[in-house]
């Protein structure tokens, strides 16, 4: 028997949970950044290695999700996980004040909380998908998927518009104060939510009888639950193509404003409104993926599938646009960033909504461990974007010896990733992704085989 499906109500539940998540995080990769590198005038590198260490922890995830789908409850991972990134948010916030005083010291405890917000992020992100996937319909799962992602984006700025306000003048007391004021109340906000949302595992009706004689995911082993996982054909897939898409979204996010600066000569404020009209340009985008997949829209607007292929191709074309820009002195550089940013959020919420689809294809109780792998896969491309997307750019610049060519380079690069991963996502739609299993088992490579 199958619980019910979740409305409007618990999704909206769900994006505050995603909100509270978010809140805690901008704090620790944003404020903590600003006041090591300002405040304490250590080098940049510091808060860099720190991001980019929480970002490999999560290469945990597969883990979190199989603990998730062994349970057969995503609730209680989703508390767990959102107490200790609550508490590695304080210890961070405790760590930038100990550097003060005890450089090497504050850094090691640094580390150690920059670990469990990386777990604390893999446990609560990685079952709220995982929950999605198994309890929202399928014509509600673009639309669902959009605003969560909006509202995590408000906690992102409201937290940062607020906890800047609070810690203004600075002082090592009041940053301690703030932080963990807003890791009990996230928590508080977070039990709130999930109360009640989650009344007894789901089974899901499309279940094949296949599947249903297949060995139940709480008698697997992890190792076996990732192998079979990584087996599909499909999952293999759209790893890939996470990898690939948040890879090059990931490094050109990251140069986009010194890029600004540097060759068009805008100002820090004139760049900083360039990305808020980079981020609106997503938001518009996600909203239009959220009608197309809507049930009043089904059919009309082609399916989240070919949005997902099209903002891919969209993003490419952006960007291309975007190396036009860097040997072009005069070029409509806002409008290039605005299609850009719609490329973007429509890829992005399609991508959400099929990774929700193609988690319930490995049969029920098995969401879990596949949104891990996914999640693994965006974590890694989004810890190498920012390193590839920064080092390739200063390579252009040794190489090629003039900041344009060097952009341009760059931004081709990206473009070049992107038509990549729309040629993968179009694999999820043929009968190629069986072939390319055939051609290249990888599930034999876990198992220490070799490939045929």
């Amino acid at each position: 028997m199958s619980a019910t499906r979740f409305g409007w109500l618990e999704i909206i539940r769900l994006g505050l949970v995603q909100a509270c998540l978010g809140a805690v995080v901008v704090v620790t990769t944003s404020t903590l950044n600003r006041i090591m590198v300002v405040e304490l005038a250590l080098p940049a590198l510091l808060p860099g290695f720190l991001v980019a260490w929480h970002y490999a922890v999560q290469l945990v995830r597969p883990r979190m999700g199989f603990g998730a789908d062994k349970g057969r409850r995503c609730t209680p991972w989703m508390m767990g996980g959102m107490l200790v990134l609550g508490l590695g948010g304080v210890l961070a916030a405790a760590a930038v004040v100990w550097m003060e005083t005890e450089r090497l010291y504050g850094a090691t405890l640094a580390w150690l909380a920059f670990s469990l917000i990386g777990l604390g992020v893999s446990a609560c992100g990685t079952s709220l998908l995982a929950l999605m996937a198994k309890q929202v319909p399928e014509d509600r799962r673009a639309p669902a998927a959009t605003t969560v992602w909006i509202m995590m984006i408000m906690g992102f700025a409201i937290t940062a518009g607020v906890v800047g306000k609070l810690i203004d003048p600075y002082s090592p007391e009041v940053l301690l104060r703030v932080s963990a004021g807003l890791s009990l109340s996230t928590a508080m906000l977070t039990a709130a939510c999930l109360w009640g949302l989650e009344k007894r595992p789901v089974t899901n009706s499309a279940t094949s009888a296949e599947e249903a004689l297949s060995a139940p995911p709480q008698k697997q082993s992890f190792g076996k639950a990732l192998r079979e996982a990584w087996a599909d054909p499909r999952a293999q897939t759209f790893t890939v193509f996470v990898f690939l898409s948040m890879l090059a979204y990931n490094a050109q996010d990251l140069i986009l404003e010194p890029f600004a600066g540097s060759v068009h000569g805008l100002s820090p404020g004139q760049t900083t409104q360039l990305s808020g009209w980079h981020h609106l340009g997503v938001l518009v985008g996600m909203l239009a993926v959220a009608t197309a997949g809507s049930r009043w829209a089904r059919g009309r607007w082609g399916s989240v599938q070919a949005w997902m292929v099209g903002g891919c191709l969209a993003s490419a074309l952006a960007t291309v646009g975007l190396c036009s820009a860097a040997m072009a002195s005069q070029w409509p550089l806002q409008a290039n960033v605005v299609l850009l940013g719609m490329a973007n959020g429509a890829f992005s919420i399609a991508a959400i909504a099929t990774m929700m689809r193609l988690a319930g294809e490995g049969g029920a109780g098995r969401e879990g461990t596949r949104m891990g792998l996914w999640g693994a896969a965006q974590a890694m491309a989004f810890g190498l974007g920012g390193l590839l997307g920064t080092a390739a750019s200063d390579l252009a610049h040794v190489l090629l010896g003039e900041q344009r060519m060097a952009y341009a380079a760059v931004f081709g690069l990206q473009a070049v990733m992107f038509a990549a991963s729309a040629a993968v996502a179009l694999r999820l739609r043929t009968p190629a992704a069986s072939a390319f299993s055939r051609r290249y088992d990888t599930s034999s490579f876990l198992k220490g085989g070799s490939t045929s």
